[in-house]
């Protein structure tokens, strides 16, 4: 069972910044980490993917380009930069963990809010 911590959110103005970390309770070697997100009324979505290796997913078009996952594996630790953020990126950010031969997420945080005010 991996535990999943979620940190990093809270309420900014639009066209600012946040980074949110989850961080693993075990080595992430040999998994595949992602973030989702689910505003209210809404179905929860993908945000992004990254694996062992470094490769990354990223979800629609507007998020590419505001939007970077990336990894610390020595702290096994997941990052979500978020730039030039909008009014319609406020939701529940949560991360989630697979292992690699495995096709569905099993592994799920409590999220963290983030909240953009215009």
């Amino acid at each position: 069972q991996v535990h999943l911590v979620e940190s990093g959110g809270g309420l900014v103005r639009a066209g600012s910044s946040l980074r949110l970390s989850c961080v693993a309770s075990e080595s992430i070697r040999n998994l595949k980490m992602a973030w989702f997100r689910q505003a209210p009324d809404k179905e929860r979505e993908f945000v992004a993917s990254i694996t062992w290796i470094g490769i990354t997913t990223y979800a629609a078009d507007s998020m590419k380009g505001r939007f970077t996952i990336s990894r610390d594996g020595a702290k096994n630790t997941v990052y979500l930069q978020m730039n030039s953020l909008k009014s319609e990126d406020t939701a529940r950010y949560v991360c989630a963990a697979r292992e690699i031969q495995k096709a569905t997420y099993d592994y799920w945080g409590q999220g963290t809010q983030v909240t953009v005010s215009s």
